[in-house]
C-alpha cells in the first residue's frame, strides 16, 4: 500500500514538474518561432507554433535597423569588462570585511547593506550630472564605472569568505606570503563557486541594463542591446519578427555564460547563507 502511495506521489510530482517546465519554456520557444515568421503571422489566431522560413529576412532587416554586429560588440565589451573589474573589486572588499579587523568595520558594512535599499532611480540625476561634468556621456566608462562596486556582490563574497579558516591564512603569512599573494593564490582559487555565482549575477545585470544606458548613450554606434532593441518599438509600425530575432540573439550570450559557470553557481549562492 505504501509503495503504491509513494509511486502515486512521484507520478504527481513529475507531472507537476513537467507542467512547470512547459509553462516556463514555452515563452522562449514562442520567441524563437516568432523570429522565423513574418511580423503579420506572429500574433495570428490560432498561433503559429512551427518555425517558418522568414529567418533570413528578419536577420537582414534587423541588421539594417541596428547594425547588429556593432550593438552586440558594445554589449559584450561592456558586460565582460564590467564583470571582470567588478568581481575583482567586490572580492577584495569581501576579503577585507571577512578577514581583517579595523575600526568602523561593522558600520561600513552596514552602510553598504543600506545602499541595497536605495532605488537606482534616486541616484539617476546626481550620476548624470557627474557624467556631464566629467564629459563621459556616450562613452563606455559612463556605463561601466557607476555600478562597479556591487553591494550584493560584496555581501555574497564576504559571507563565503567567512568559511575560510583563519589558520590557513596565518600559515601562509608565517611562510612569508604577502596579502596580495594570499589573495590571488589562496582566496581566489578557494572561492571558485562564489566567483561563478557573482560573475553570473553581475554579467546578467549589466547585459540586461536598460535605464542607465538609455540615459547616457545618444548615438547608435554606442547602443547596447537593450537600448537598440527598445528603439525598434516605434509609435506607428513595429516589425515583431526582427524584435523576436533580436531578443532571441540577446539571450544566447547569457545562456552560454550560465552554462560555463553553472557547476559552481548553486554552491556559491548557498555559501552566502553562512552566518557571520
Amino acid at each position: 500500500m505504501k509503495n503504491k502511495e509513494n509511486t502515486t506521489r512521484k507520478i504527481n510530482m513529475y507531472v507537476l514538474l513537467l507542467i512547470g517546465v512547459v509553462i516556463s519554456l514555452f515563452p522562449f520557444y514562442w520567441m524563437v518561432v516568432g523570429s522565423t515568421l513574418p511580423s503579420g503571422k506572429i500574433f495570428s489566431v490560432p498561433p503559429k507554433l512551427i518555425p517558418g522560413n522568414h529567418l533570413l529576412e528578419n536577420a537582414k532587416t534587423l541588421n539594417e535597423s541596428l547594425d547588429f554586429a556593432r550593438v552586440m560588440w558594445n554589449s559584450l565589451f561592456i558586460a565582460i569588462i564590467y564583470t571582470v573589474i567588478s568581481v575583482l573589486l567586490c572580492t577584495m572588499a569581501g576579503y577585507a570585511f571577512a578577514k581583517f579587523q579595523f575600526k568602523g568595520k561593522k558600520f561600513l558594512f552596514f552602510l553598504i547593506l543600506c545602499t541595497l535599499m536605495i532605488p537606482f532611480q534616486v541616484t539617476l540625476i546626481p550620476l548624470f550630472e557627474i557624467m556631464v561634468t566629467l564629459d563621459w556621456l556616450n562613452t563606455y566608462q559612463a556605463i561601466i564605472l557607476p555600478s562597479i562596486a556591487s553591494p550584493f556582490a560584496i555581501f555574497l563574497m564576504r559571507q563565503n569568505m567567512i568559511t575560510i579558516p583563519d589558520s590557513m591564512l596565518e600559515a601562509a603569512r608565517i611562510d612569508g606570503a604577502g596579502e596580495f599573494k594570499i589573495f590571488f593564490s589562496i582566496i581566489m582559487p578557494t572561492m571558485k563557486p562564489a566567483l561563478a555565482a557573482v560573475s553570473i549575477f553581475l554579467f546578467m545585470s549589466q547585459w540586461n541594463n536598460l535605464l542607465w544606458p538609455l540615459i547616457t548613450l545618444n548615438s547608435k554606434d554606442m547602443f547596447t542591446l537593450p537600448v537598440a532593441l527598445s528603439s525598434l518599438i516605434g509609435m506607428a509600425r513595429i516589425d515583431y519578427g526582427q524584435v523576436m530575432l533580436g531578443t532571441t540573439l540577446s539571450v544566447i550570450p547569457i545562456l552560454i555564460f550560465f552554462l560555463i559557470f553553472q557547476k559552481n553557481f548553486i554552491a556559491g549562492i548557498l555559501g552566502g547563507s553562512v552566518k557571520g
